[in-house]
């Protein structure tokens, strides 16, 4: 059986999928057509249900449920792992909500939590997030950033105005769940699981010749260091990428509950995952 699968060039998503996709584990029958874009992107596939298994922002998971469940690995989710809100010299210490806004994406966890700390910011332009921190630096705005961005602001003569993930926990005593992974409901519950097991064990694999970082992760990491690299999978892929468990999936359910308030929604949290 061949599924679709696509997730970003980013190092905690190649790291997880590498041994996967390069058949560096036994997949137990299933094939994998790899695709891999920006978050935003798989986001938008997302809403159009074009993959039928992806890596997706879990600010529009509650848009896609009827058409997805939440697997239980391969997740990004955590504490200390928040975009953060950003500006250069002469913007750091103007109001936030008279600047223009550069988000990571419509759809994304980002633009949730920002949205959540700054209700009254409307003055916003979506990039992609690796466009952001020139968008700051040339004095045009604000910006949230996310991935390795994180890491290399500061080294760009850039402020942290605000950690939107500091915020998130201090509101709600969560962790953050940032991006996980979802597959299509019409696939049958057997290859869910199993997909969900190779995942896991994709991810085992990865450990095995960690802290060494491979050629494919490396080619897709955007001419990333390899210090970068290894702080932007320390920080993304951690316990919860294996396994959610019940407080990541208690998490997930925080967040539904936060987008249910701010939209004015009633998502149903009974049947999310697999």
């Amino acid at each position: 059986m061949k599924l679709t699968l696509g997730f970003s060039p980013c190092p905690n998503d190649t790291f997880i999928f590498d041994a996967l996709v390069n058949n560096k584990i036994d997949t137990e029958g299933l094939e994998f057509e790899t695709v891999l874009a920006d978050v935003q992107t798989l986001n938008e596939w997302a809403l159009q249900a074009k993959l039928l298994v992806t890596k997706l922002s879990y600010g529009v998971l509650p848009l896609v449920l009827e058409k997805y469940l939440l697997l239980d690995s391969g997740s990004a989710l955590g504490k200390g792992v928040g975009p953060l809100l950003i500006a250069n010299n002469t913007l750091q210490h103007s109001k936030v909500e008279d600047q223009l806004i550069a988000i990571p994406g419509e759809n994304t966890t980002a633009h949730l939590l920002f949205s959540l700390k700054y209700p009254n910011a409307i003055s916003k332009i979506f990039l992609s997030y690796n466009e952001i921190e020139s968008f700051v630096q040339a004095g045009k705005g604000l910006g949230v950033i996310i991935h390795e961005n994180r890491f290399t602001y500061q080294a760009k003569g850039l402020y942290k105005i605000i950690d939107l993930g500091d915020y998130w926990e201090e509101v709600t005593g969560a962790s953050i769940p940032l991006g996980g992974i979802v597959i299509d409901k019409t696939i049958g519950k057997n290859t869910q699981q199993k997909v969900e097991r190779l995942i896991r064990k994709s991810i085992e694999y990865a450990y095995t010749n960690y802290p060494q970082l491979n050629d494919y992760i490396r080619f897709h990491s955007q001419e990333m260091n390899d210090d970068v690299m290894r702080k932007h999978i320390d920080l993304y892929v951690n316990n919860y990428s294996l396994r959610l468990g019940e407080d990541g999936r208690n998490a997930v359910k925080v967040l539904l509950q936060v987008f249910n308030t701010m939209a004015g929604t009633q998502i149903n949290h009974n049947n999310i995952f697999v």
